[in-house]
C-alpha cells in the first residue's frame, strides 16, 4: 500500500488518493516504474531529498526492484505533487509528515485532516493578503519613481 491509499479500500470505504494534477511524460499505470533519478528529473527534487522524504515518513513505502533499487509509481508522483503544493503553503515538514501518517491510518482521520488542511488554507489566505498589501506598496513606489524620473527628465530637457 502506498501513502496515497488508505486502509479503507478493503472495507469498501472511500480512498484518499491525494492525487495532484497529472504531470507530463508519465507512463501508463502498470508500466509506471521510475528510478529515483527519473523522479528527480520529473519533479525537480534531488535524489537526496527523495531519500530524506522516505526516511522521515513522508514517502514511507517505495517499492524496490529485486536489486533493491527504488521504483516509484504514478501514485508516488501524485503524492510528491501534493507535497510540493503543501510546501508552497508554508506547511511545516512535521505537519506534512503528520498528514501522511493520518492518510495511512485511514478514514477515521478525515476530521483531523480536514482541520489541518483548513488551518493551512487560512494561513495561505492571510499570507496572500499580506503579499497583496506588499504588492500595492511596491506598485506605489514604482509609480512614484517613474513619475519622479519623468519629471527629472523633463526638467533636464529644458
Amino acid at each position: 500500500m502506498t501513502v496515497t491509499e488508505t486502509t479503507g479500500e478493503t472495507t469498501g470505504a472511500r480512498t484518499d488518493t491525494c492525487a495532484g494534477p497529472p504531470q507530463g511524460d508519465r507512463r501508463p499505470d502498470g508500466a509506471d516504474r521510475y528510478t529515483i533519478s527519473e523522479v528527480a528529473a520529473l519533479t525537480g527534487l534531488s535524489a537526496h531529498t527523495l531519500r530524506w522524504y522516505e526516511r522521515i515518513g513522508l514517502m514511507p513505502h517505495i517499492d524496490r526492484s529485486h536489486t533493491g533499487q527504488r521504483r516509484y509509481s504514478n501514485r508516488d508522483l501524485d503524492w510528491l505533487a501534493l507535497v510540493g503544493k503543501l510546501r508552497l503553503t508554508g506547511m511545516p515538514v512535521a505537519d506534512m509528515v503528520r498528514y501522511a501518517e493520518m492518510v495511512r491510518e485511514g478514514d477515521h482521520t478525515y476530521a483531523d485532516r480536514f482541520e489541518l488542511i483548513k488551518a493551512t488554507r487560512e494561513n495561505v489566505v492571510t499570507r496572500i493578503a499580506e503579499l497583496q498589501d506588499t504588492l500595492a506598496l511596491l506598485d506605489r513606489k514604482i509609480n512614484f519613481y517613474a513619475d519622479a524620473g519623468r519629471a527629472l527628465a523633463s526638467e533636464r530637457s529644458r
